[in-house]
């Protein structure tokens, strides 16, 4: 099985919008049985909420529901050859602070192909949940291409 965790801050915005996104993607090209979806925060302020209403509105408007409820990332959540996917650089530097300079992590965007920016905003504060939606979208389509060419599948 190949595990992907998405993380952000606190795990009610980004993060959950890009488990949900990707995999409703990975339920389309009918990889469910290879692949495993989660997502965490870097903090615990939210640990056991849901996701902000406004990434909730978001994901029904594209037909996907999301039950998930915040937590906070651990050791056991990044070891391994799990796929550790952040959705900014200051996620990055945090999750490497916490579990080491050599942890296996990358940045959603990077795998964008029609953005121009890298770090996925925080819709926390602005109500932008449409566009970091679109990032998200476009970042997941060239994340899973990556893994498929990678994993073989």
């Amino acid at each position: 099985m190949i595990h992907i965790i998405f993380v952000c801050l606190g795990n009610i915005c980004r993060s959950p919008m890009a488990e949900a996104v990707f995999s409703r993607m990975v339920a389309e090209e009918g990889l469910q049985e290879q692949i495993a979806v989660d997502s965490a925060g870097t903090g615990s302020w939210h640990v056991g909420e849901m996701a902000h209403r406004g990434t909730r509105r978001v994901l029904r408007e594209h037909g996907i529901d999301y039950e998930g409820r915040a937590r906070q990332v651990t050791r056991e959540d990044v070891g391994g050859e799990t796929y550790v996917v952040a959705m900014d650089q200051s996620n990055i530097n945090e999750l490497k602070r916490r579990f080491g300079d050599d942890l296996r992590v990358y940045r959603l965007l990077d795998f964008a192909r029609e953005s121009n920016t890298r770090d996925v905003p925080d819709p926390y504060y602005s109500g932008n949940f449409e566009h970091v939606y679109q990032l998200i979208e476009d970042g997941s389509r060239g994340l899973l291409e990556m893994i498929r060419e990678e994993e073989g599948i």
